[in-house]
């Protein structure tokens, strides 16, 4: 094994794991989309349910298909994140939810 094969296994299995972590974290967020109240959304100034999920979506499908680093990818990367980053902690705290402590 030469070194460059070497530094390009590594640079896959890099590419791998991120791209595994991202469409995990997609699908996560997507099934959490899924199951919250529609009026939950609107009550946070945020889109509806149905665009976030068909957002959601969209994303899942592109980070799957073309990795996370392509560029469909890193659009469905960005949407994940803000959903993950500003919608879900508003759209769980006007419903009383947190995802890590019991209530």
């Amino acid at each position: 094994m030469t070194i460059a094969s070497f530094l390009d296994y590594g640079r896959n299995l890099v590419l791998l794991v991120i791209t595994l972590a991202a469409g995990i974290a997609s699908a996560v967020a997507l099934l959490h989309a899924a199951l919250q109240r529609p009026d939950a959304f609107p009550a946070v100034d945020r889109q509806s349910k149905v665009f976030w999920v068909s957002i959601l979506a969209a994303a899942t499908l592109f980070i799957w298909l073309f990795g996370a680093i392509g560029m469909l990818g890193l659009i469905g990367v960005v949407a994940m994140l803000v959903y993950l980053v500003d919608v879900r902690p508003r759209v769980d705290a006007i419903q009383g939810k947190s995802w890590f402590s019991r209530k």
